[in-house]
């Protein structure tokens, strides 16, 4: 059997990289100058998320891409959520809190969908914390086709403008699987936005070099970057309204390391082998009548 404090400091499966994010929401909230609050990502984290930050290679390097990223996410939400959206559907939510966390309106409905273990734990420790508007949990399968459809279409007769956020789980998807996804959410009339963060050929490799071999061995291999970009999801009914690089947005607080500000500007087109990452949101797109 495993001594517990390797076990705190591995990754079992995918689910399990749900910890390490949160230790990084941990990380930026104790910051006197952090980019947002997560008051409950310290206990979601608990001593296996620090573990597993602390045993990945360059498993705490990065931090300020992490913070990055959950900054434009709080960032795109707020404004679509301002903009009418009232469903929040969060896919492979994994211990996302800001039901919690966030200004949210106590009209709007936010469901999280993800495994049933990672959901059963965050219920466990968020059990006498209120959140800030109506919250679901969904176990479900994502890749089981006929029953994310199922739901799907439930949620769409339901709503009338849905913001569809997906942080963190294209990447361990193939192109095939993510293709199917945008297909699957598109063909839903009411649903309306989607943010997703995506990364470029040539960050991928360098990512798969490093903490990507250890996550593999896991089952979290990294697997998705499209070389056209966020223009991949236009044949199947989606276009980008707004990309925001973590680089170029980090500096502007004074966050990524000094070697990196070199990359800048970044490319005004796809990244292909640029080393890239960024947030993205989607909207639905809308056919030309004839």
């Amino acid at each position: 059997m495993m001594a517990p404090s390797k076990l705190q400091g591995s990754v079992r499966n995918i689910s399990d990289t749900a910890r390490w994010v949160a230790y990084f929401r941990a990380q930026e909230t104790l910051r006197p100058d952090g980019l947002f609050r997560d008051p409950f990502a310290e206990r979601l984290a608990g001593e296996s998320g620090s573990g597993m930050a602390k045993s990945l290679t360059d498993g705490t390097k990065h931090q300020w891409a992490w913070a990055t990223r959950t900054y434009l996410f709080d960032e795109f939400i707020d404004r679509e959520v301002q903009e009418g959206a009232n469903l929040v559907v969060n896919l492979a939510a994994g211990l996302d809190a800001r039901p919690y966390r966030m200004n949210l309106p106590g009209s709007l409905r936010w469901v999280e969908i993800d495994l049933p273990e990672i959901l059963s734990y965050k219920a466990e420790i968020l059990v006498n914390d209120r959140p800030r508007c109506a919250i679901e949990r969904v176990a479900l399968d994502l890749t089981d086709l006929p029953k994310r459809r199922m739901f799907f279409e439930e949620l769409n007769r339901q709503s009338s403008q849905v913001l569809v956020v997906a942080e963190g789980l294209l990447l361990y998807f193939d192109a095939g699987q993510v293709a199917s996804l945008a297909r699957d959410l598109a063909a839903c009339a009411h649903f309306m936005s989607w943010i997703i963060d995506l990364t470029s050929p040539g960050q991928l490799r360098l990512m798969q070099r490093t903490m990507g071999k250890q996550l593999g061995e896991a089952g979290a291999e990294f697997k998705f970057a499209p070389a056209e970009g966020a223009d991949f999801f236009v044949p199947y009914g989606w276009e980008p309204k707004d990309v925001q690089g973590l680089l170029k947005t980090a500096a502007r607080f004074n966050r990524p390391p000094r070697e990196l500000l070199s990359l800048l500007p970044e490319p005004a087109g796809p990244p292909g082998n640029y080393p890239w990452s960024g947030v993205c949101l989607l909207g639905k797109r809308l056919l030309a009548q004839s």
